[in-house]
């Protein structure tokens, strides 16, 4: 009987019209029902329900440009089970993320909805993921903001005209399939001309002049800092022995002892450009990887008995903090390191160019330290956590202080510096583990006074190279595109992703670098559209989807003056632009060992390749040689493979099974070692920068200034 009643009372629960709330992920919907409870339902719309149909350019150019929407493909199930639910609710709220996408979102649900229920529809957003934040979001509903609407729609418009109407152009003249993006062909623009610059630098040759010297048992090496008054420009390895020659007989003396002390400050809180370098460069994670990771941390983690989003919104930016987040962190401080607590609150200012609608990144409660919630986190989750965890606490504490001791030694006309550094006031570094206890002192510097006179035990000089300009990686393309004001948080990531996917570029050594592919599509758009796919165009662009967010410009009137010239000279690269299509198709003298009937040399979406003209009776295809096999007796070439594991490249011989000769680094073209005569590659370290070197294990060979001269 007990269990009949509560049967009925379940029942009559689930009649009740309860708030529905509607969410972009299931995974923050969890989170957020656990936090409301009864009273309220929280679905997820996966993102956007109504959006531009794929196939075709959907722009009603002669009715101001009006886009014409459709359900996503696959989401009308979705969509039909949103509207059953508002109505047979009293409310309905749309919590869409807090940004121009989410706005979107929430306004084309709106539409679709209000159609089905009389209930009261309204839209709540938040900052971060926890019980407080939710309440009191769900306690203040809004209307939605048409401003921040038509800026997402002019974006979206824009990209839809300029796609649609640049990849006719590469179909034409390059090969069908391709496509082109406002944004993305202005960062492949980017990375084409440091690729460039990378090639065409000349490394020039120096050298650097260290010595050895004791006192009694002490031993402690310099640096040749000034020669005759004036820093040492040592171009060659005589130069350096003229000097040894000169002063190896001086007296040395200690000359100078200084004591410099230095104030190094904490940096402000983490914007979605700052924590993607950071990740990139101290964790070796991808932007994409960054953003996946820093989004399962905003929509909650299960920590044993309760679900916890653990860190704010992840794409502003912006470092601003709120009041009650400055409370609780130096809260925090003030138990656990009382004395690195200033005595208010550290306020960071906040970027011209910034829209501001979010907080910086940080932890949502500065008690979940790392270690409290470590078990409860992948190895990648806690990574990321700990540097936003201490980017943020660090940011509310002092300042550390260093203190650099130099020596400076003379020797006849020649000054030798030895200098050694070491943490006096660790401040914010007691929470930012940057420092091992080795590391907090550099260099050690034995006990010497000025005037005294010490031992010149040996001369070591040293050879170097100029390095040129380095490749981008996933860090600072995200700084670059930062610095240029081209697109927003919310899409460095996925302007990194798109190239990687389309191959217009790929990584190698965490460094990206244009594909043949990439290079010539650069090359038309650059010709062709030189204004379009320009910094200066791109960062204007975001200007103005600003201007139409303020409510200071209309959308169809930007999307307008931006049309009518574009459209005109689209038309005259279409009539007048001759088809590039034969171009790639270059004969060979190779024959199909399949059919017999000649290989041609095609670009295909992965570079070029081998193809036979009896296609399409004969499929053949083949990889082209990239250098001859450099292995005594074999006939093979080198190509490039695919491991069948994981799918990285790699350089392996045509004639395998038989000769088994691999390289996992890429030939390069028509170079080869002037010592053994195998193929040179190119290989990067962080002291050399990019290099050519041989592939022969056996050979030493490395590039010089002279031989970069003679091959120019």
């Amino acid at each position: 009987m007990a269990s009949a009643k509560k049967t009925s009372a379940k029942n009559k629960s689930a009649g009740k019209r309860a708030t529905l709330v509607i969410v972009e992920s299931p995974a923050k919907a969890h989170t957020i029902e656990k936090y409301l409870g009864t009273g309220y339902t929280v679905k997820a719309s996966m993102g956007h329900l109504i959006d531009l149909p794929k196939s075709r350019m959907a722009i009603d150019i002669e009715n101001n440009f009006q886009p014409e929407y459709i359900t996503v493909r696959g989401r009308a199930k979705l969509l039909k089970e949103l509207q059953k639910d508002a109505k047979n609710s009293t409310e309905v709220l749309l919590a869409s993320d807090n940004d121009r996408e989410g706005e979107a979102i929430a306004w084309h649900l709106r539409n679709a909805l209000q159609e089905k229920t009389d209930a009261k529809i309204s839209r709540i957003v938040f900052n971060e993921i926890t019980p407080p934040a939710i309440k009191a979001a769900v306690t203040s509903p809004r209307d939605i903001e048409e401003d921040k609407v038509n800026a997402q729609k002019a974006r979206r418009v824009l990209d839809r005209l300029v796609g649609y109407n640049l990849s006719p152009i590469l179909w034409k003249k390059v090969k069908n399939g391709l496509s082109a993006g406002r944004v993305q062909s202005v960062a492949l623009r980017i990375i084409c001309e440091r690729e460039k610059e990378v090639e065409d630098f000349i490394p020039v040759e120096y050298w650097t002049l260290d010595a050895d010297f004791s006192k009694g048992r002490t031993k402690f090496t310099g640096q040749l800092v000034l020669y005759k008054g004036a820093k040492p420009e040592l171009k060659n390895e005589a130069e350096v022995n003229e000097i040894i020659e000169k002063i190896k007989s001086s007296e040395c003396i200690v000359t100078g002892i200084k004591e410099t002390d230095k104030t190094v400050k904490s940096k402000p809180p983490f914007t979605t450009s700052t924590l993607q370098q950071a990740a990139a460069n101290r964790l070796g994670f991808t932007s994409r990887k960054t953003m996946q990771i820093a989004q399962q941390l905003y929509e909650g983690i299960n920590l044993g008995s309760s679900r916890v989003g653990l860190i704010t919104y992840m794409r502003t930016d912006s470092v601003r903090i709120a009041e009650t987040a400055l409370e609780d962190v130096r809260s925090w401080i003030s138990q656990n390191y009382p004395a690195e607590l200033p005595s208010e609150p550290v306020h960071y200012s906040v970027g011209k160019a910034a829209q501001d609608a979010h907080e910086g990144i940080r932890p949502t409660y500065t008690s979940y330290t790392p270690d409290s919630v470590k078990d409860h986190l992948t190895r990648d989750q806690l990574r990321l956590y700990t540097i936003i965890w201490e980017r943020f606490v660090a940011s509310q504490m002092n300042s550390a202080k260093t203190r650099t001791t130099s020596l400076e030694i003379t020797a006849g006309d020649a000054i030798f510096r030895i200098s050694a550094s070491k943490i006096i006031e660790k401040g914010f570094y007691k929470v930012v583990k940057l420092l091992s206890s080795k590391e907090e002192v550099t260099g050690s510097l034995p006990s010497l006074k000025e005037g005294e006179i010490i031992k010149a035990d040996s001369f070591h000089p040293d050879q170097h190279f100029t390095q040129g300009p380095a490749r981008y990686t996933d860090a600072s393309i995200v700084k670059t595109l930062e610095e240029k004001g081209i697109g927003r948080p919310s899409t460095y990531a996925p302007i990194i992703s798109v190239l990687l996917d389309r191959y217009y570029v790929t990584r190698s050594n965490r460094q990206l670098v244009p594909t043949q592919l990439g290079r010539i599509i650069n090359g038309i758009l650059v010709e062709s559209f030189p204004k379009v796919i320009s910094e200066g165009f791109t960062a204007d662009v975001e200007n103005d989807l600003d201007k139409i967010e303020n409510h200071e410009l209309v959308w169809n009137k930007m999307i307008n003056d931006f049309y009518q010239p574009f459209k005109e000279r689209v038309d005259e690269v279409l009539e007048t632009q001759e088809s590039m299509k034969g171009f790639f198709d270059e004969p060979t003298e190779q024959v199909c060992e399949k059919c017999g009937k000649p290989l041609v040399k095609k670009l295909g979406r992965f570079g070029f390749f081998l193809a036979c003209t009896g296609f399409p009776e004969c499929h053949n295809t083949k990889a082209i040689p990239l250098a001859k096999c450099p292995v005594d007796g074999c006939s093979g070439e080198i190509v490039v493979r695919k491991a069948k594991s994981r799918g990285k490249e790699f350089y392996g011989c045509t004639n395998y099974p038989e000769c088994s000769f691999i390289s996992h680094f890429k030939p390069l073209p028509d170079q080869y070692c002037p010592k053994c005569g195998w193929f040179l590659v190119e290989k990067f370290d962080k002291k050399n920068g990019s290099y050519k070197a041989c592939i022969n294990p056996d050979c030493d060979y490395l590039h010089s200034a002279e031989d970069a001269d003679s091959e120019k």
